[in-house]
């Protein structure tokens, strides 16, 4: 592999951080959510969706960087 097309090792986490976060939102999320509410737990689906919109912002932080 040439030099010119390694993966410098910030890229590299950057890459890795959004791939996981990708999954957790895409993925996971939603279904943690649909449980609190099934659950009847307001306060616990107001802290997944608080998470989520965190994770959304450092997901876009990320791909900015």
């Amino acid at each position: 592999m040439s030099k010119e097309s390694e993966l410098s090792n910030t890229m590299y986490d950057i890459l890795h951080a959004m791939g996981k976060d990708a999954g957790f939102l895409y993925e996971t999320i939603d279904t943690f959510i649909k449980d609190a509410q099934n659950a009847n737990k307001p306060d616990l689906t107001e802290i997944w969706q608080i998470i989520k919109k965190d994770r959304l912002k450092h997901l876009h932080m990320l791909k900015d960087a």
